[in-house]
């Protein structure tokens, strides 16, 4: 990714308030100087279609066993790397673009106490501080929509995983040709909107020895994961932890905009789980 579009996207990310946010929220619920569990930080930490759910059921596919040491791709907050790891037994890596979002999983790591479990670093998912074939296996979910060079990240993907690992991919993905309108939760506009089709990730991450064994368009369940959300806000205030603790004051407008290309056939989850060659 050009720097200037590195720049942009950890701004669209960052907002001076997002430490402090978590702080007011977690003291709201009760957990000031108390450990919530990665389920009880899953409304905000969770920060992609589907939510908790989304996140264990791609566990489960990737056959994540304990003692394993995986890697997770764009973490943010860090909250898919500390369910896995708490429901897994395993070891998370995270690494995340962002230094906002670095700071507060780290937080959020000690807090649930799960610092053994995982560990952050910031950078870029193009150029990763890791070892080739360091890694048992590894995921990302919604990051690509950012990255315009996707022959680029799974090469380097490929290049941190052992032999015969299996990575999985879930990504919002371009299946129509209708208009986007932004700001969207990944994008405030569409210089930094890397939107692809499913078969553009399928070539690129088979360039880069990364062999899909399933694919799945997961359209049905983000259209009752919306569904389901719009439900339990009606007639309630606002939680204190939800997606506005990260996305800021724009968040209903940005995920408005996501279910309207969700519905228009615009956009699409789809899961991708691959394996790299032996």
């Amino acid at each position: 990714m050009p720097e200037s579009s590195s720049s942009d996207v950890a701004a669209h990310y960052s907002h001076g308030d997002l430490e402090e946010g978590f702080r007011r929220a977690l003291a709201e619920l009760g957990f000031d100087g108390q450990s919530p569990s990665p389920v009880d930080l899953a409304p905000v930490d969770e920060f992609h279609i589907g939510g908790l759910d989304a996140t264990l059921k791609l566990a489960d596919r990737l056959n994540i066993l304990a003692g394993q040491r995986w890697l997770d791709v764009g973490a943010g907050v860090g909250g898919p790397a500390r369910a896995i790891a708490q429901q897994k037994s395993c070891h998370i890596t995270g690494i995340d673009l962002v230094g906002d979002f670095v700071r507060v999983a780290e937080t959020l790591n000690r807090v649930t106490k799960l610092t053994d479990a995982v560990e952050m670093h910031c950078g870029s998912a193009l150029d990763m501080p890791f070892q080739a074939d360091s890694f048992d296996g590894g995921y990302m979910l919604h990051v690509g929509m950012n990255i315009a060079d996707k022959a680029a990240l799974f090469r380097e993907v490929a290049r941190v995983l052992k032999p015969g690992a299996a990575f999985g991919v879930y990504d919002v993905m371009r299946v129509g040709t209708a208009d986007i309108s932004y700001p969207v939760p990944w994008a405030s506009h569409a210089r930094i909107s890397f939107l692809a089709k499913p078969e553009e990730y399928r070539l690129a991450l088979k360039a880069a020895g990364l062999n899909v064994v399933a694919e799945h368009e997961r359209t049905a369940e983000a259209l009752a994961f919306f569904e389901r959300m719009a439900e339990e806000s009606k007639g309630k205030l606002p939680r204190s932890l939800g997606a506005h603790v990260v996305m800021g004051k724009t968040a209903p407008e940005k995920i408005g905009n996501l279910r309207a290309g969700l519905s228009g056939g615009a956009v699409t989850p789809v899961e991708i789980i691959t394996r790299k060659a032996m």
